[in-house]
């Protein structure tokens, strides 16, 4: 009995991934256009991050587009955007809440986390845009 030979991946297929690959790029692009319009601008790097107009766009481009990622190892690129994004409003939101629970006294300190999140913003941008140039995964 004859084993059937591997098929090819399909020229449609082949031509979703590098459709889907194009918008992973793009997403990226955005939410790096907003890290630095609040390195050089006027806003601080987490504000234009998770209140910028691009950051904004690209989280609903990520849920608009998650759905033909899935089964692709461009899922894993759409799951780490999406995570970075709510990530941050969580870190965010324990700095308010600190800041209040302090009586606003955590003023003092609390830009020693921003500015942590800050870097973390960045790194998992240059993380995820490097593994996506080398057509990887993002957990590989």
């Amino acid at each position: 009995m004859d084993v059937p030979a591997a098929q090819p991946p399909s020229a449609d297929k082949t031509e979703r991934l590098n459709s889907l690959v194009t918008w992973t790029q793009v997403i990226y692009g955005l939410h790096a256009f907003s890290l630095l319009t609040g390195i050089i601008g006027a806003a601080t790097v987490v504000g234009a991050f998770l209140t910028g107009w691009p950051s904004i766009i690209a989280v609903v481009l990520n849920y608009v587009k998650r759905g033909e990622a899935r089964g692709t190892w461009l899922e894993s690129h759409f799951r780490w955007q999406i995570r970075t994004f709510w990530f941050g409003v969580l870190w965010v939101t324990l700095c308010i809440g600190f800041i209040f629970v302090t009586l606003g006294i955590g003023l003092l300190v609390v830009w020693l986390p921003l500015g942590l999140v800050a870097l973390w913003f960045v790194y998992r941008i240059v993380r995820g845009w490097m593994a996506l140039s080398d057509r990887r995964p993002m957990y590989a």
